[in-house]
C-alpha cells in the first residue's frame, strides 16, 4: 500500500528553527549592543556641551581700541607727527586739545615719556604752573594775589603784560597769542626763520621773486604774500601784513597747518 505523506515537521527543523528565533529575537543579545554604542557617543556629547564660549568679535574689537588709545612720547616726536602716523581726526589740533593740559600752554613742547591721549579724553598727567609754562613759551601769565582783610579775602591780578617794540618783544606777544590758539612754535624757530626771511626787518618787500611777478610780493618779517596772510590771519592781530605781530602769528599758523611748526621750516616756504 502506497506510502501515506506525513504532515509532521521533522523535530530537527523544528528545533533549528526555535533556535534562530531565539538568537534574533533575544533581548539580552540587542540591549548590550544598543547600551555600548550609546556608551561610546556619550563622552562625545559632554565635550561639545562643555566647549568654552568663543569671545565675540565686539569684545575683541573693543579690546583692541582700548590698547591704541594712549600714546607715549619718544625722541624727535611733535603733536604733527604723532597725528599724522595715527591718522588722528583733527590732525595735531584735535591732539593738542584733548591733550592742552598735559602739554602745556607751548603746544610745539612735549618732551619724551608725557603720556597723550588719543581717543578724546584727556590723559592724566601732572598739572604744570602758569609761571612755569610761561618760562616755557616766553609769554607772561597774570598773577593772582590772596589778600587777606578783616572782612574776606580780596583778589587783585596783575595787569597785562607789555612788550618791547622790537624783535623779541613781537616774537614774545606773537607767541603769547599762538598759544591762545593752539599754533605751535617756538622762539627758536621763529627768530631763525625771521632772519633768513628778513634779517629782522618789518617794512622788507620782496618785488623779484615768481610772487612778485604775480602781484603777490612777500611782506614783512616772515615774508608773507597777502592771500596767505588773509587766509591765515589770527583775530585779535592788526590785518596790516607788514604789522610784526601779526605777520610773526600769521605766518607760524600758516607753518603749522603746512609743515607742523614753523620749527619744522628750515628754508623758503
Amino acid at each position: 500500500m502506497p506510502k501515506m505523506p506525513s504532515h509532521r515537521r521533522p523535530m530537527s527543523r523544528s528545533m533549528t528553527r526555535g533556535l534562530m528565533v531565539a538568537g534574533v529575537g533575544s533581548a539580552v543579545i540587542a540591549v548590550p549592543l544598543l547600551t555600548a554604542a550609546a556608551a561610546n557617543a556619550a563622552p562625545v556629547t559632554h565635550s561639545v556641551a562643555h566647549q568654552a564660549p568663543k569671545a565675540p568679535a565686539r569684545a575683541i574689537a573693543a579690546a583692541k581700541k582700548a590698547a591704541g588709545s594712549s600714546y607715549v612720547v619718544v625722541p624727535g616726536d611733535s603733536l604733527s607727527k604723532i597725528a599724522a602716523d595715527h591718522s588722528l581726526p583733527g590732525g595735531w589740533k584735535g591732539l593738542y586739545q584733548h591733550n592742552r593740559e598735559a602739554v602745556g600752554a607751548n603746544p610745539s613742547l612735549i618732551h619724551p615719556g608725557l603720556k597723550l591721549s588719543l581717543s578724546g579724553k584727556a590723559a592724566p598727567a601732572a598739572r604744570t604752573t602758569g609761571e612755569a609754562r610761561g618760562a616755557a613759551n616766553g609769554s607772561a601769565h597774570k598773577t593772582v594775589i590772596k589778600t587777606q582783610n578783616t572782612a574776606d579775602a580780596t583778589t587783585v591780578k596783575a595787569a597785562a603784560p607789555t612788550y618791547a617794540n622790537n624783535l623779541d618783544g613781537w616774537i614774545r606777544q606773537s607767541l603769547s597769542i599762538m598759544s591762545q590758539h593752539g599754533i605751535p612754535g617756538s622762539y627758536d624757530g621763529i627768530y631763525r626763520n625771521i632772519m633768513r626771511e628778513s634779517s629782522g626787518n618789518p617794512t622788507a618787500i620782496n618785488n623779484w621773486d615768481s610772487n612778485a611777478a604775480k602781484g603777490t610780493p612777500s611782506k614783512g618779517l616772515l615774508q608773507v604774500i597777502d592771500p596767505t596772510f588773509q587766509t591765515y590771519h589770527v583775530s585779535g592781530t592788526s590785518m596790516d601784513p607788514y604789522d610784526p605781530v601779526a605777520n610773526i602769528t600769521a605766518a607760524c599758523n600758516y607753518a603749522a597747518a603746512t609743515y607742523g611748526s614753523i620749527d619744522n621750516v628750515n628754508g623758503p616756504y
